[in-house]
């Protein structure tokens, strides 16, 4: 059933408590950002019901919400500090990006589908958080050279491989967190600058969908 009134507040908690804390997700920080944003927010309406349930949701545009414990492990991998610029590949709705925002990271969020973008705005400003994400339309595959180095980069699509330019942007010592491997299942990499090194780690299975452009799917 896809109706009626839900305490929401409720649902948070119950989420942060057993889908993240008792899954091993240690960083207050994170946890704290992940009760504070309403997820609910961030979906389609008939979907306001199982906006805290343990699953990826549809989205506009054939894409997807990402499952909660997913946003928290990327967010804690990515080892956000107030003020740091952090480029988000894949806006979807926003909620990556507020929760993101909501750590005190200034974001730079790129989606390829133009319809995403509005409804991402004003869920971001309504809010109060519009001042600290701003969303762009662009192939974000290719990352934004304009604006790096990046202190951190986060990839909310599947790329066949590591692209080297998002690698490139990284500043020294930033992570760069992204699903990487064929569409049907991926590998989470955590990959972290050295100078001109790079070290990677992989860090579980998971599934997104995949990133289209010159440096994902299709490139």
């Amino acid at each position: 059933m896809r109706s009626g009134r839900r305490d929401f507040g409720r649902d948070r908690a119950a989420m942060v408590a057993m889908q993240l804390r008792d899954r091993g997700i240690h960083d207050e920080r994170v946890l704290g950002a992940m009760g504070a944003i309403p997820r609910e927010a961030f979906v389609e309406a008939q979907d306001r019901s199982f906006a805290y349930a343990d699953e990826a949701l549809p989205i506009e545009a054939g894409q997807t919400i990402s499952q909660p414990y997913m946003v928290a492990r990327m967010t804690e991998l990515l080892d956000v500090q107030p003020g740091e610029r952090i480029l988000e590949i894949g806006t979807g709705s926003g909620y990556q990006a507020a929760v993101l925002a909501k750590l005190g990271a200034r974001v730079t969020s790129i989606e390829r589908q133009a319809e995403l973008v509005p409804p991402a705005r004003a869920r971001l400003r309504d809010l109060g958080l519009g001042d600290l994400v701003e969303v762009r339309v662009a192939d974000g595959s290719l990352g934004d050279p304009g604006g790096a180095p990046w202190d951190g980069i986060i990839v909310t699509a599947a790329a066949p491989s590591i692209p080297a330019g998002l690698r490139d942007q990284l500043a020294d010592g930033g992570h760069l967190v992204i699903p990487v491997g064929p569409r049907a299942r991926q590998i989470l990499m955590d990959v972290t600058r050295h100078g001109e090194e790079w070290s990677e780690r992989p860090d579980g299975a998971c599934v997104f969908v995949p990133l289209i452009g010159a440096g994902g799917f299709g490139g």
